[in-house]
């Protein structure tokens, strides 16, 4: 079956991002330590609970300060958490061929609403997309069933007509599991190999 729709992953693959940044970030903001701090977002599964949608933005907030004890700008922290990511330049023409080949494409991350409109507001490369899953609005983190099966109504083709990437080999294999075409993305070029291999004539 001929390739209509690529899923992309967000994080390492259309954008590289770091939470080590994210907790600088917000040790800065907060005064606090970088290590209570990644204990605080991390460890104790407060980020993790804002991706998957369970908590607000205001919510996140308010227990950020509750566990760090100190009282945190809103937005400072906001924007703290959300400026952690760079552009994988290598992607953007590849996207950009996709779109000319007329080719539905379909972000599919897990992400908080922090991070999904941090990336919106100051990267245009969501702007290549024609749907978005996304696990702060789905409810639910890769690599549960509803996260993948909500990308595929957004497809609008079979799951066997889908290519999916992402940069952890869990995820694609549940991708597989729905018979979607999937592959582990290292880099671009090993992507575009992948999709030529599908039949997708993209360049080398």
């Amino acid at each position: 079956m001929p390739i209509k729709t690529c899923l992309f992953d967000m994080g390492n693959v259309l954008l590289y991002f770091s939470h080590d940044r994210m907790c600088r970030n917000a040790a800065v903001v907060s005064g606090a330590s970088e290590e209570r701090v990644r204990e605080v977002l991390l460890s104790s599964g407060l980020q993790w609970r804002l991706e998957r949608g369970e908590i607000s933005e205001v919510e996140f907030h308010e227990g950020f300060q509750r566990q760090v004890q100190v009282t945190v700008d809103f937005d400072a922290l906001r924007h703290a958490v959300g400026d952690i990511f760079r552009l994988n330049h290598s992607i953007v023409p590849l996207l950009a061929e996709l779109k000319q080949l007329e080719l539905r494409l379909v972000l599919l991350s897990n992400t908080s609403i922090t991070h999904l409109e941090f990336i919106q507001d100051n990267f245009d490369v969501l702007k290549s997309f024609d749907a978005l899953t996304t696990s702060c609005e789905a409810g639910v983190l890769k690599p549960e069933s509803k996260i993948y099966e909500d990308a595929l109504s957004k497809a609008n083709c079979e799951p066997n007509e889908c290519f999916y990437t992402d940069d952890i080999e869990e995820y694609v294999l549940a991708a597989r599991s729905f018979a979607i075409n999937a592959e582990v993305y290292s880099d671009t070029t090993k992507t575009r190999t992948a999709l030529q291999a599908l039949g997708v004539a993209v360049s080398s």
